[in-house]
């Protein structure tokens, strides 16, 4: 079943666990190396802000999905992972059923700690493994060897989690992607991300000018596509591939264009706004939110939101509700310079329609497979 609902509450929630063992020469986010002095200044900060936050939407109703990432959220210990739940659990209401999800990394899947994570709630464990190859972990400066990431990965899998992802960044020069692919399929993973590179303004890689061919990216993608479905996971989104019944569903919530809550420094949320509107709430790095600043707000108006829909939506093997993109341009007596571009954006879809490059079927708009691996290109035909 589909879910591109635009209202009801909002049963989502992202933390941002800001703490990391190295900074990759890839990463773009906002991460700190752990001090446990700043860890204690984190937990109260975040506790604070999660009362907060439940007094503003009193109405917000219960959290089917809780997903830790960073950063690197297993750099916290067990027993502050404890503390930062319980902040959640005394806030919200969390269904028994949720998807309580955390990103690792493999030198922190130490003995016992996975099924520790299983006693707390965590329900979905994401290994960030990136490789199965040393030399590619080199370039990515990684601190870790592929056969520590493969003995982590079996270590989460032998806890009896009921979903494990491994995350695989691809198009790595250098790399053989088919290798990878197939040592971490055949771990038994119910779940694996094959991201491409990507080259970040700011970043070590980008200072250095290290590129990601556009051919090799295509390439990888269609590949993690061929392998991992004879494995028995199903591409569903661009770069996610699952067993069936072990999509994520907290990413699914943004693919979907749900709102969610998001706390923690730099975190993003996407919140209800008067009229059916939507607001992007952006927090501000760790010193500032320590201080208590503010998020910076930021009104979406309907381009913007159809724009964001299609971004997101399109990424979906199951395409998006095309009647709720529609639904969002207003009449042409509130903005008649609005609907124009709107009947531009319309008459856009249908020509890529026309020409295959994107379906139609039962209400529902999407890219075909062949279109996935080189959606960068069909959203500049759109826009």
């Amino acid at each position: 079943m589909h879910d591109d609902g635009t209202g009801g509450p909002i049963g989502h929630l992202y933390v941002h666990v800001p703490f990391c063992p190295t900074i990759c020469p890839f990463c773009s986010f906002h991460v700190l190396r752990r001090r446990d002095d700043l860890v204690a200044v984190y937990l109260d900060r975040l506790d604070a802000e999660l009362a907060d936050l439940a007094r503003r939407w009193p109405e917000r109703g219960a959290l089917h999905t809780v997903y830790l990432g960073g950063g690197t959220p297993s750099q916290l210990t067990d027993g502050e992972l404890e503390r930062l739940l319980g902040s959640i659990r005394r806030r919200f209401d969390v269904t028994a059923d949720a998807e309580i999800g955390i990103e690792v990394h493999p030198l922190d899947v130490g003995p016992g700690r996975p099924r520790r994570w299983a006693e707390l709630g965590f329900r979905r464990v994401s290994v960030g493994v990136q490789s199965t190859q040393d030399p590619v972990l080199r370039t990515l400066g990684r601190p870790h060897d592929a056969a520590t990431a493969l003995r982590a990965v079996d270590d989460v899998l032998a806890a009896g989690l009921p979903t494990v992802n491994a995350d695989l960044i691809v198009a790595v020069p250098g790399q053989d992607v088919a290798a990878d692919l197939d040592r971490l399929a055949a771990t038994g993973v119910t779940h694996l991300a094959a991201y491409t590179l990507t080259i970040e303004d700011g970043t070590p890689f980008a200072r250095r000018g290290v590129a990601v061919d556009e051919a090799a990216e295509a390439a990888a993608l269609r590949l993690a596509g061929e392998v991992l479905s004879a494995r028995g996971l199903h591409r569903y989104e661009v770069s996610n591939h699952a067993r069936p019944g072990h999509e994520c569903a907290h990413n699914l919530g943004y693919w979907r264009g749900r709102c969610w809550f998001g706390v923690g420094p730099s975190a993003t949320a996407l919140l209800p706004g008067p009229d059916g509107s939507r607001l992007l709430a952006r927090n501000p790095t760790f010193d500032d939110w320590v201080a208590g600043a503010p998020p910076d707000v930021e009104g979406l108006d309907p381009l913007e939101l159809a724009r964001t829909r299609l971004l997101t939506g399109l990424r979906l093997a199951e395409g998006l509700d095309e009647a709720a993109l529609w639904a969002l341009c207003p009449s042409a007596a509130v903005d008649p310079t609005v609907v124009d571009h709107f009947d531009g954006l319309r008459a856009r879809i249908d020509a890529l329609c026309g020409t295959g490059r994107l379906w139609r079927a039962g209400g529902r708009l999407g890219a075909h497979q062949s279109e996935l691996v080189v959606l960068d290109r069909l959203l500049a035909a759109l826009w």
